[in-house]
């Protein structure tokens, strides 16, 4: 079977497992386990942050940052469709108390034109405005990836507002290969940075947040309160940091099987990229009424051999990752192909 449902479906690679199994533990509670350690000084250092802190899955890491930049009454202003308002369970006001402020962009990406007049008025009335959130490559927006300026003038904007800045870069991975700008370069523009190890990278598990020292020390606190402090998870920061050194540049190959997927979608009648333009590893797109549902799509690719994710009526999303071959999507293409 071809699975491409999500580049979070992968398995360990055996230099991986290999070094998972060799990895130097100790209680992460207790600040002792030396694996977690080093991946945190490390992953802070490449995005030129002071701290980082690991946890077990994005959604925590994005969660923490509303909680430590934030208070209860507080509002974020983020893109529609953005994972953290889409995809995380309303975690911003069950957890924290805090309102989501959803702006429209153009394939999930935001300018400094569609945030200007945004900021709430200083009111007792009025929610406080505290957080601009930006993610990238956004994922509903079909793997798209900001412009390094565009980023730089929201933070830019975000500062002269008072505003404090995150970046869900759960894929950010894919943003760094796909625009050459470095990890450094896009933490510059923030105050705190989420990344993800398990999207696109091949581990099992793992996330982190990234940001300044003292803010990061609140964050271990609130790690706790949400239940994501671990003990000997030095074997999951192996992988993490395994990921780091050998699964980034690979990610060009990702890239460019994704746009095997996405002709195929274009030369079905009836089928619509969303965005039309495929930038990195994700393809999404739309099925009209003659094809029937997103789901009976899907089911009929199953038939073929081919996993997709039905995610809407009519939607469906595609993942180019590691742990499937240039030859399985051109496969996985040609079973597209045959739905004409």
């Amino acid at each position: 079977m071809i699975d491409l449902r999500s580049d979070t479906v992968t398995k360990p690679t055996a230099g991986m497992l290999a070094a998972m199994s060799a990895a130097a533990v100790g209680d992460d509670v207790f600040g002792e386990d030396p694996t977690v350690n080093e991946l945190e000084r490390h992953t802070a250092a490449l995005f030129g942050k002071e701290a980082g802190l690991f946890v077990p899955t994005g959604t925590m890491a994005n969660q923490i940052a509303v909680r430590v930049h934030c208070r209860p009454q507080d509002e974020i202003l983020l893109e529609t469709n953005s994972h953290i308002c889409l995809w995380e369970a309303g975690g911003p006001a069950a957890l924290s108390g805090v309102t989501c402020r959803t702006i429209d962009g153009t394939n999930g990406l935001l300018t400094v034109a569609d945030l200007d007049g945004k900021v709430r008025p200083d009111d007792m009335h009025s929610v406080r405005t505290r957080l601009v959130a930006l993610e990238n490559t956004h994922n509903r927006g079909g793997g798209t990836c900001y412009a390094l300026d565009t980023v730089q003038a929201v933070a830019t904007w975000a500062r002269a507002h008072g505003l404090a800045t995150h970046l869900d870069g759960a894929r950010v991975w894919n943003a760094i290969v796909k625009t050459g700008a470095s990890a450094a370069e896009w933490g510059a523009a923030f105050d705190t940075v989420a990344v993800c190890f398990s999207k696109g990278l091949g581990t099992p598990v793992g996330s982190m947040l990234l940001g300044p020292r003292d803010l990061i020390a609140h964050g271990r606190r609130v790690r706790k309160l949400f239940g994501g402090a671990m003990r000997q998870v030095g074997y999951l920061a192996a992988a993490c940091r395994y990921a780091l050194d050998h699964h980034i540049d690979r990610l060009a190959d990702d890239h460019d099987n994704a746009q095997l997927v996405a002709d195929a979608v274009r030369d079905v009648p009836g089928f619509a990229l969303s965005p039309p333009q495929v930038e990195t590893n994700l393809v999404w797109w739309e099925v009209d009424a003659r094809h029937g549902t997103a789901k009976q799509v899907a089911e009929r690719l199953k038939a073929e051999g081919v996993l997709v994710a039905p995610l809407g009526a009519r939607t469906i999303r595609a993942v180019t990752h590691l742990d499937v071959s240039r030859d399985q999507c051109a496969k996985a293409a040609e079973a597209i192909r045959g739905l004409r």
